[in-house]
């Protein structure tokens, strides 16, 4: 199983961003989908997922309403468009693939972002 995420870099504050995280070696659908992120000392957090269908999305409270998540079962790819982004949101972020709630199996890389003020 391998997940490669990608579309990160280094952006200003109120910039935008798409993360995508490409999934081979499962069934897609199978599977909801998220992303977690981690900054510099601090630990690994869930920012938001989706469910199996793609008709629940969860974010944590920081991005809602700036970040997207959505799915492209046809491609095998989530992703993760980040608007008006802000310095707090620079970290490595990663996408994981569940194959249940709560349960985390499989991991990418992760793709830095980086958010300049």
């Amino acid at each position: 199983v391998q997940l490669q995420a990608s579309g990160g870099g280094s952006v200003q504050a109120g910039d935008s961003l798409r993360l995508s995280c490409t999934v081979s070696g499962l069934t897609f659908t199978d599977y909801g989908v998220g992303w977690f992120r981690q900054a510099p000392g601090n630990e690994r957090e869930f920012v938001a997922g989706i469910n199996r269908s793609g008709a629940g999305k969860y974010y944590i409270d920081p991005v809602k309403g700036r970040f997207t998540i959505s799915r492209d079962d046809a491609k095998n790819t989530v992703y993760l468009q980040m608007n008006n982004l802000k310095p707090e949101d620079t970290a490595v972020y990663y996408c994981t693939a569940s194959p249940s709630a709560g349960v985390y199996e499989y991991w990418g890389q992760g793709t830095l972002v980086t958010v300049s003020s």
